[in-house]
């Protein structure tokens, strides 16, 4: 046994885990404690010294020893935790370790986990040794590929270059494509190829991980996929393996897209006119003119000319006259009226005016009051314009001077006499009320007659009762008594027949409520009955029946006093009169 030195300055325990490209490996150290160098690999596992009592004694082999460190059990490798069992014991004894072959694990296959073994066998099936292939394959492999498609119906491309993501799985030897989506591209993308075993022939052979290299074509299903490029942990992992890679390529340029990069030669010096400025600034600022379109020498029609400074279009209306409520008319709708168009030999025929046959549109400089514009071969002559466009010319066009022109009332005369005439209303057959009858006459789409709203809300529930006969030449007719109602809300009448035993008359409603004519009156101008009419004893023609009213509501007289200067003196005293009569009689 060889003496220790005490003079030794090396002490530590050396290094047996080191860390290399992200990964915790096993390092096995050269000199042990005290410097000493180790002849042999040794890894020492807690418990693996063999306690053997015909070998020599254990003192013996524990002085023979040079290195006391704790040996390494546990490695990584690419990013996972591998087992890793030492081949040596203490001392210089190698550890005899049964290694499953593919008859062991075929056999051991169908034995229970809870069988148990010697120390130096495997326990439930499965030898310390092995690992299973999901731990250490569980990695994918990336290469980026690209194929050529055929473009047979486009004239300026012969084929597209589309790239896509192949992906294989060390798992179980299975692959999957994808295809980068583009936006707007029009095609059908993302996956490709779904994961399965690639078929290499026709035999029934499969893609491996061996096959796939950098700058070789694959053929998958009839498709010849050419491959660029790998990412970084698919290039160190065939490299470990001992394959060599070949040079990556670049990706190349879609021809479609390399000639949407650069932009044909523009023939025409593009404009430099910021249009989204002059949005942001004249939206919403419109000049007016007034001014008159000469049509014929008798008379002129005043229209309203309208020049949107936003888009310089201009748009020609009709002046609406203060007493009607219709909407005023468009002669010309909003467009970009042409002032000069091109010269072009003979024969010209232009049916639709674009911009290149345009040669001057027309301008704010080109309206000056006072003067005649021609607008689509029509004579306008401008007279005035709003305060706006007064401001516009002279902070814009300061020679400019837009001074009002007053027009003589007897030059505006109206071309179309017709348009105010009302058609010829037709005679009232007595279907409906007037008013609905008269809607049918003046639109085609009839429109219900307004309302007095407010009325309506005063005198809602307010009714002037009246009890009237029936005056007729038949003598079946003498007797039947009525209650005529006046509705103050909506002016209309209706009548009630008071039931007569053994009569043979229905009694009930005569008639719902309606606005009743006085028979005097004429479609033109009509007349309506009101409470001012029913005085006692006077007679209401209704329908060609006449009643005669016999007797009121003492509500009547009270509501009619209220407003005694809107009623006749003969209709209040005939009132008067009847109920002084009842109260005497009382």
């Amino acid at each position: 046994m060889q003496q220790w030195d005490s003079h030794k300055a090396h002490f530590h325990r050396p290094q047996t885990l080191v860390y290399q490209d992200g990964f915790n490996l096993a390092y096995h150290p050269t000199v042990g404690i005290g410097g000493e160098p180790l002849l042999l690999e040794q890894y020492i596992t807690h418990g693996e010294i063999d306690f053997d009592f015909d070998a020599p004694q254990i003192d013996d082999l524990a002085l023979d020893l040079s290195s006391y460190h704790r040996p390494q059990t546990l490695v990584y490798r690419d990013g996972l935790n591998v087992a890793h069992r030492p081949p040596f014991r203490s001392g210089v004894k190698p550890i005899l370790s049964k290694k499953l072959g593919p008859r062991d694990k075929y056999e051991f296959s169908f034995k229970p986990p809870n069988i148990r073994h010697s120390q130096d066998s495997f326990v439930g099936g499965f030898s310390p040794d092995y690992t299973p292939g999901y731990i250490n394959n569980d990695k994918v492999l990336r290469f980026f590929a690209y194929f050529k498609e055929d473009c047979q119906y486009s004239a300026k491309e012969v084929y597209c270059v589309r790239p896509v993501v192949l992906y294989f799985y060390l798992l179980d030897n299975t692959m999957e494509m994808f295809e980068p989506s583009v936006t707007n591209s029009g095609m059908l993308q993302g996956k490709r190829i779904k994961r399965h075993r690639f078929p290499k022939n026709e035999q029934g052979d499969h893609y491996v991980w061996k096959d796939l290299n950098l700058g070789i074509d694959l053929e998958v299903y009839g498709v010849m996929y050419h491959i660029t490029q790998c990412d970084a942990f698919t290039e160190k992992f065939l490299e470990r393996e001992g394959v060599i890679l070949n040079d990556p390529e670049l990706m190349p340029v879609d021809p479609y897209t390399k000639r949407r990069e650069f932009h044909p030669p523009c023939h025409t010096t593009p404009s430099c006119f910021d249009r989204r400025g002059k949005f942001l600034a004249m939206e919403g600022k419109v000049l007016q003119f007034f001014a008159m379109w000469e049509i014929s020498e008798d008379g002129n029609v005043p229209v309203l000319i309208k020049y949107y400074l936003v888009d310089d279009s201009v748009e020609i209306r009709e002046v609406p006259a203060h007493s009607t409520r219709r909407d005023a008319c468009q002669y010309f709708r909003r467009q970009r009226m042409y002032k000069r168009l091109k010269e072009k030999p003979f024969p010209r025929c232009v049916l639709e005016v674009s911009d290149e046959d345009v040669e001057e549109y027309y301008t704010p400089v080109d309206f000056q009051l006072g003067q005649r514009i021609t607008l689509w071969s029509k004579n306008f002559f401008l007279y005035d314009c709003n305060a706006f466009t007064r401001e516009y010319y002279q902070y814009n066009y300061p020679r400019m001077k837009m001074m009002p022109i007053e027009m003589p009332m007897a030059v505006i005369k109206e071309v179309h006499p017709d348009r105010k005439k009302l058609p010829e209303i037709p005679p009232y057959n007595g279907y409906g009320s007037l008013e609905d009858s008269l809607q049918n006459c003046l639109c085609l789409i009839p429109k219900p007659p307004r309302k007095n709203v407010l009325k309506m809300l005063e005198n809602d529930h307010k009714v002037l009762h009246y009890s009237a006969r029936l005056d007729s030449q038949y003598l079946e007719d003498h007797g039947r008594c009525f209650l005529l109602s006046y509705h103050l809300s909506t002016d209309t009448i209706s009548i009630f027949e008071w039931p007569i035993p053994n009569s043979g008359i229905i009694s009930g409603k005569f008639l719902k409520k309606t606005r009743i004519l006085k028979p005097d009156s004429t479609m033109e101008k009509p007349e309506y009955y009101s409470p001012a009419d029913f005085a006692i004893g006077a007679t209401i023609e209704i329908f060609s029946h006449h009643f005669v009213l016999t007797n009121a509501a003492r509500f009547v007289l009270t509501y009619l006093e209220s407003m005694a200067s809107q009623i006749p003196v003969r209709t209040l005293d005939s009132l008067r009169q009847k109920m002084g009569v009842q109260t005497t009689n009382n």
